[in-house]
């Protein structure tokens, strides 16, 4: 019968991490301590190290994405408002030429 493989959640693998990098102890110590073996340990670590500048690139990127989706809803915004004039001026002009005065919306 196989063993069920352990997940660990990603605060937990940052803490052991951050605990590994400072160096406060050592990995085998923070492996028994967390019952983790050491090249996971390591392995985190690593991964911490290596996409710790991608964090500050991150908040640039959010930036920019929010800006742009913002400017998406100001033009979808200005297109709802013109098409709102139109289908008014429309169902105006109609009325005035004698077509059905039903408004299907």
């Amino acid at each position: 019968m196989s063993k069920k493989r352990r997940q660990y959640s990603p605060q937990f693998k940052s803490k052991v991490a951050l605990e590994a990098i400072q160096g406060v102890k050592t990995v085998p110590e923070l492996s028994s301590q967390h019952s983790v073996h050491p090249s996971l340990i390591n392995q985190w670590k690593r991964h911490l190290v290596e996409s710790a500048s991608g964090l500050f690139e991150m908040g640039q990127a959010s930036k920019t994405a929010e800006a742009d989706s913002q400017a998406k809803i100001n033009e979808l915004y200005r297109q709802i408002g013109k098409l709102t004039v139109e289908r008014d001026f429309l169902a105006e002009r109609s009325a005035q030429l004698g077509l059905s005065s039903e408004r299907p919306w």
